[in-house]
């Protein structure tokens, strides 16, 4: 570029390092990212940055890093008004005689959208800029992920028995379609096919969620294999695995979300390999409800795309993505009884350009990268419980939490500054909370 001529832009960010994630592992020191138009026009030095750009503005960043914004590959955020409501209890119990009855006194358009909104705040102070939803009431979800600036793919949910949603399985579908036409031309708003699980949709169910993936070209967004018991019942009542009965419908190809995966053989990691799959690891939902143990690095070796969740704070308790990448790391290592399985640089690429990729949006996010929207976290890493600072990603994943996020941007717009969030109603979010936990805790 010529420097007598110094190009306009919005934004300027100067950082003390900046981790792209593409190309891996790398940290850059004393770079800046230049954004105009809500992408990233440019990644360099500070000096070459100064001497070809005039920004709009400019965040000098002395102590921190830029990484991209976290993405949380599988969430039901509505359910973050239900935290702490059943602890320690197994899968099918939590859900059956506590989550469920629950729902049903409480689940509508205000309890969706006000379980929206705490998770956003709690999500943005997290260093999290994207997640995967899969919840009931996704026109409500979507809209209010919309009025809020904050980037999501909404599912659109499928399941077996009437819910406030919808009344038979003719609904879903019609239902569905109409919120796929609402957001399929948002710029911060996609969606995705949304079948609970195996056991709770038919087979006539996943045939017509085939058809219309492929027509609409959406993600499908699946609970599966989570428990060892789920798997048993699968055999009992069809002779097949879930894993082989998703195959036999033909819902095994590269649009196919996969979360949890606990239970998995050397054929079914080949397989997911060979189509496509992406599966999504959420670690501490797992521990806490003794799902069983993904087998992470097996899937790794396999050469499949593996992202990760937090599930929803109903079985974690929180949305905290840097907890996940830690908790992540260190349970591959003794699951694979390697240490040097689940490496740091891999950890927040899975937490990163591997969500993106899961939800068919890597060419938009998920690295710095030029011709990327902007989606960028900055972290202090001057605390006392990040120093002295020998590696800047390991730092990230295994010393620093979630507290140490200082800004965060989406498609080029400030949504935290320096730990404050911009626009949003704090004290009215936390008023509608307590209200939400009176009439719960009532049932």
């Amino acid at each position: 570029m010529n420097h007598a001529y110094r190009q306009e832009i919005d934004l300027l960010l100067e950082a003390a390092w900046v981790v792209p994630v593409q190309p891996h592992g790398v940290v850059l020191e004393n770079h800046a990212v230049a954004v105009d138009a809500g992408r990233i026009v440019a990644l360099l030095p500070q000096a070459v940055a100064h001497a070809n750009y005039t920004a709009r503005e400019t965040v000098s960043l002395r102590a921190h890093v830029l990484i991209p914004g976290l993405i949380n590959s599988h969430t039901h955020n509505p359910m973050t008004l239900l935290r702490g409501l059943a602890d320690d209890l197994p899968l099918m119990t939590w859900l059956q005689q506590h989550i469920w009855p629950v729902e049903a006194e409480v689940m509508g358009a205000e309890f969706v959208r006000d379980g929206v909104e705490l998770a956003v705040a709690e999500m943005l102070r997290s260093g999290t800029t994207c997640a995967n939803e899969h919840y009931f009431f996704p026109d409500v979800i979507g809209a209010t992920y919309h009025k809020m600036g904050f980037r999501a793919m909404v599912g659109l949910p499928v399941i077996a028995f009437p819910t406030a949603w919808a009344a038979s399985q003719d609904e879903y579908f019609e239902r569905a379609l109409e919120v796929h036409g609402q957001f399929c031309a948002n710029a911060l708003v996609s969606t995705a096919f949304a079948p609970h699980a195996p056991y709770t949709v038919s087979d006539e169910s996943f045939e017509r969620i085939r058809v219309l993936a492929d027509q609409l070209d959406v993600p499908v967004h699946i609970h599966l294999h989570e428990t060892a018991h789920e798997v048993e019942e699968s055999e009992k009542k069809h002779g097949l695995r879930p894993f082989q009965r998703m195959q036999k419908l033909g819902l095994v190809n590269d649009r196919l979300i996969a979360v949890h995966m606990t239970t998995l053989s050397e054929g079914e990691m080949a397989a997911c390999s060979e189509a496509g799959v992406s599966v999504v690891h959420c670690p501490e939902s797992n521990l806490k409800l003794a799902s069983g143990f993904s087998p992470v690095e097996d899937l790794c070796r396999h050469g499949v795309n593996l992202a990760l969740g937090t599930d929803g704070c109903a079985s974690n308790n929180d949305l905290d993505m840097f907890g996940e990448m830690r908790t992540a790391a260190l349970l591959a290592k003794a699951v694979a009884r390697d240490a040097s399985a689940f490496s740091a640089p891999f950890a927040l690429r899975a937490a990163t350009l591997n969500g993106a990729r899961a939800l068919g949006l890597d060419a938009q996010i998920g690295s710095i990268e030029v011709g990327k929207q902007a989606d960028i976290v900055a972290v202090r890493l001057d605390d006392l419980e990040t120093q002295p600072l020998f590696h800047v990603i390991s730092q990230l994943v295994y010393a620093t939490t979630r507290h140490q996020v200082s800004d965060v941007w989406i498609a080029g717009q400030r949504k935290l500054a320096e730990r404050s969030l911009v626009d949003l109603d704090v004290e009215g979010m936390l008023a509608r909370t307590g209200a939400w936990r009176a009439r719960i805790a009532a049932i």
